[in-house]
């Protein structure tokens, strides 16, 4: 636990400094992290909804300590209890792959969840994790996705920026799109 103290702030601190810092937690009881994860810097922090048990309480703790507060679900939980909560949060996470490693492939049937999110609830921040590549970012974006987590898309190219310019302009050419149409 120590290490990871430490590691976590040494990387959010002295490596980027500027960048804003999410960190995913993909564990069990979540509430336990969140001062650990403040003390370390970060500035969102994102539980998964399956994980807590009582998540509005989570939320208001994420608050108490100066952080945005992210919620996100696996692909079989269903949308509709994260889009009760929308309203107290600042990420909306939709997990496109099964949690647990890297390298596996964008579940494309994830983005009815994206949508279901994006219509109820135009301007928030609708992050998507999980098998994302320049062949899916096309997808996730359509859907309404504004938050792209891509891992090994990035780390296993031989032009990582170039990769991530490829991501962020998609997102952009579909955000734009939806701006100029409101």
């Amino acid at each position: 636990k120590q290490w990871y103290q430490r590691r976590v702030a040494i990387t959010a601190g002295d490596k980027f400094p500027g960048v804003l810092f999410e960190v995913h937690m993909m564990v069990s009881n979540p509430e336990q992290w969140i001062d650990d994860m403040s003390k370390a810097g970060a500035d969102i922090y994102t539980f998964h909804l399956e994980s807590s048990e009582n998540p509005r309480q989570t939320i208001q703790k994420i608050r108490s300590k100066g952080m945005h507060a992210g919620c996100g679900i696996k692909p079989k939980t269903p949308v509709e209890p994260l889009s009760e909560l929308a309203p107290l949060l600042d990420v909306l996470l939709v997990m496109t792959v099964e949690p647990g490693f890297g390298g596996q492939s964008f579940m494309t049937d994830m983005m009815p969840k994206v949508k279901y999110l994006r219509e109820r609830h135009p301007d928030a921040n609708i992050e998507v994790d999980g098998g994302l590549s320049p062949k899916t970012i096309e997808i996730a974006a359509e859907a309404g996705a504004n938050l792209i987590v891509s891992g090994s898309a990035v780390v296993k190219s031989s032009d990582p920026k170039g990769v991530m310019t490829q991501l962020r302009d998609v997102v952009n050419k579909y955000r734009d799109s939806e701006k100029a149409e409101a």
